[in-house]
C-alpha cells in the first residue's frame, strides 16, 4: 500500500503490475521472458545495449533551481536545464509508463547508515532493476521511505523538438524534487553514475569527501586508495592478495570512517581473462549482468571481442569476489595513490607529494589518450579529469581539493603518483613501465618504506623521486636516465608541464601555493 501510495505521487496511478523487490533469480526469469537478453555459459545474463555503449555526458543535465544554483559548477560538464524543461519530459515520461509492467527497488547508496542514501529505483525493463539490485547496497527496507527517486524508462526517447533536450536519450537529475530521470539508453552505467552524482553533491555538505577511488585494507587496517582514470591499472593495482577490497569504484572519507558507495563492482571485461584478473573472471556467473559482450556459439564470453564496443561490463554483487570487507566500511587511509599512464614517457614511474601538490594533482587529474584509441588522434593526448571523475562532480573541483587537503592533514596520510605508463621514450618508441616494478612500489609506498628513503627533485615536474626501492633498477626511478636522447626527454617533460600549466588555468580561487607546486616549464 505504502509503495502504491509513493508511485501515486510521482503521478504514476495505472500501472499493470509493479514488481517489488524481486529475488535475483526472478529477475533473471523476467529478463529472459521479456527477451532482454540470454544466459551465457557461466549463468550470466548477457544482454546489448543498442546505440549507447557507454555515458552519453552530452545529455545529461542538472535541473537548474534557486536552491543548487549558486552551488553547482555549471559549464560542459553541468549543463543547466529549466524546471519547465523537466516537466515537459517528465510528464510525457509518466504517460509513456502508464498500463506498463514496473520493476521496483528499494536500496541504499553509501555503506554508513549515518551517511547513506535510501534510493528507490523504478525500471522499465528487468535487466536494469536486476543490475540496481546487484549494485547497490542492499539492507532492510520495512517502512522505506525513499531519499531519492530514479526512473528509468530506456524504450521511452525524448524527442527534442518537443522536449527541449539534446537528443532522444537524456539524463535529468532534479535536486529540488529528489528525482533523476533516464530514458533512450539503455546502458546501465548511467544509473549507477547518476547516483554518485548525487551523492559527489551531497556528502560535502556533512563534510564528507566523496571520492572517485577504489580502495582496499590489510589484515592490520591500514587503508588504500587508489584514484586513476580509464587505463591508468586502478582495478589490477587494488586487487592484492594480501589485502582486502573495500570497493572498486566510488567511496567516502567521513571524519570517523571510510566507507564504500556500493554492493557491487561494475567491472571491464575487454581482454579479460582468468589467469590475469581471476577474480573478475570468476564473478562472471548466475546473477551477474554482462553489457554487450559477445557470446560464441556455445554461449561462452569472447572477452577479446569489441566488435560492439570496447568498454564491455560486467556488473555483479561485491560477496562475488574473495577477499572484500563485505561490510564497505575501514578506517582512514594511510596511502593515497594516484594513477596515470604517461605516453609522453617522462613522468616519474613514482613520485612522493606534498600536501599541496597532492591538491594540484587531484584537480589536474592526468592520463594520456593513446594513438589509435580514437578516430582522428595520432599521437598520443594529455587528458585532464579533474578529481579523477569531472563527469560526475556538480560542484567546483576546488570544493573537493581543499576538503582532500584538510584530509591528508588531518589523517597525515602519504600521497604518491604513480605512473604505469611508458618510459625510454614516448609510446610508439619507449616501453609500458613492467607491471611487476609497479606492483613493488605500490606494495613499497603502502608498506612505509618510501617514508624512510632519500629523494631527488625533479626539475620541470618539481616532483620528490626516491633514489633507490628493493627490488626495482635504480635507473628507471629517474626516467630522463631511461631516454637515450637527453634533450628530446626535455623537449617532451617541458610540452607535458606546459599542458598541466595551461590546464590548470581553468581554476580560479587556488592557493597560491597549490599553482606553485605544480610542474614548470625548463627555460
Amino acid at each position: 500500500m505504502e509503495l502504491l501510495k509513493n508511485l501515486n505521487s510521482l503521478g504514476i496511478v495505472s500501472v499493470k503490475n509493479v514488481y517489488h523487490n524481486l529475488s535475483v533469480s526472478e529477475l533473471v526469469e523476467h529478463a529472459l521472458n521479456n527477451n532482454e537478453g540470454e544466459l551465457s555459459d557461466t549463468g550470466a545474463l548477457s544482454v546489448k545495449t543498442g546505440v549507447y555503449t557507454g555515458r552519453s555526458p552530452e545529455d545529461r543535465f542538472i535541473v537548474d533551481t534557486e536552491d543548487v544554483h549558486d552551488l553547482i559548477d555549471w559549464g560542459k560538464v553541468n549543463k543547466p536545464i529549466s524546471e519547465d524543461v523537466f516537466e515537459k519530459v517528465y510528464g510525457r515520461l509518466i504517460a509513456y509508463l502508464e498500463n506498463k509492467d514496473l520493476y521496483v527497488f528499494d536500496g541504499y547508496a553509501g555503506a554508513d547508515d549515518k551517511y547513506s542514501l535510501k534510493v528507490r529505483f523504478i525500471n522499465e525493463i528487468a535487466t536494469q532493476n536486476l543490475f540496481v539490485h546487484q549494485l547497490f547496497i542492499r539492507k532492510e527496507t520495512r517502512d522505506f521511505e525513499p531519499d531519492f527517486t530514479v526512473i528509468a524508462a530506456p524504450n521511452f526517447k525524448a524527442v527534442k523538438e518537443i522536449d527541449g533536450t539534446n537528443s532522444e536519450a537524456f539524463i535529468l537529475v532534479n535536486f529540488k524534487k529528489k528525482i533523476i530521470i533516464i530514458g533512450g539508453t539503455m546502458y546501465c552505467g548511467e544509473i549507477k553514475k547518476s547516483v554518485f552524482s548525487v551523492m559527489n553533491f551531497l556528502l560535502p555538505q556533512k563534510n564528507v569527501l566523496p571520492m572517485h577511488c577504489s580502495a582496499n585494507v590489510s589484515k592490520d587496517g591500514d587503508v588504500a586508495l587508489f584514484f586513476g582514470l580509464s587505463g591508468t591499472g586502478k582495478t589490477t593495482l587494488s586487487a592484492d592478495g594480501n589485502r582486502f577490497l573495500i570497493g572498486d569504484d566510488e567511496h567516502g572519507w567521513a571524519k570517523d570512517v571510510g566507507f564504500n558507495f556500493e554492493g557491487g563492482c561494475y567491472a571491464k571485461c575487454i581482454g579479460l581473462s582468468k589467469e590475469k584478473e581471476p577474480q573478475i573472471y570468476n564473478a562472471i556467473r548466475f546473477g551477474t549482468v554482462l553489457e554487450n559482450v559477445v557470446l560464441d556459439k556455445s554461449k561462452h564470453p569472447n572477452y577479446e571481442d569489441g566488435s560492439l564496443t570496447e568498454n564491455t561490463r560486467a556488473g555483479y554483487p561485491i560477496e562475488y569476489i574473495d577477499n572484500v570487507v563485505l561490510e564497505g566500511k575501514a578506517g582512514h587511509p594511510k596511502t593515497i595513490i594516484f594513477l596515470t599512464a604517461d605516453a609522453f614517457g617522462v613522468l616519474p614511474p613514482i613520485s612522493k607529494l606534498t600536501k599541496k601538490q597532492a591538491m594540484y594533482h587531484f584537480m589536474s587529474g592526468y592520463t594520456s589518450k593513446l594513438a589509435g584509441t580514437e578516430r582522428g588522434i595520432k599521437e598520443p593526448k594529455a587528458t585532464f579529469s579533474a578529481c579523477f571523475g569531472e563527469p560526475f562532480m556538480p560542484l567546483s573541483p576546488t570544493v573537493y581539493a581543499k576538503m582532500l587537503g584538510e584530509k591528508i592533514d588531518e589523517f597525515n596520510a602519504n600521497v604518491y603518483l604513480i605512473n604505469t605508463g611508458w618510459h625510454r621514450g614516448p609510446y610508439g618508441v619507449g616501453s609500458r613501465i613492467n607491471l611487476k616494478y609497479t606492483r613493488r612500489m605500490v606494495e613499497a609506498a603502502i608498506n612505509g618504506e618510501l617514508e624512510k628513503v632519500d629523494y631527488i627533485l625533479h626539475p620541470i615536474f618539481n616532483l620528490n623521486i626516491p633514489i633507490n626501492i628493493d627490488g626495482v633498477p635504480t635507473e628507471i626511478l629517474n626516467p630522463i636516465n631511461t631516454w637515450e636522447n637527453k634533450e628530446e626527454y626535455i623537449k617532451y617533460a617541458n610540452e607535458l608541464a606546459a599542458r598541466f600549466i595551461e590546464n590548470f588555468k581553468r581554476f580560479e580561487g587556488v592557493d597560491e601555493e597549490v599553482i606553485l607546486s605544480g610542474p614548470r616549464v625548463e627555460e
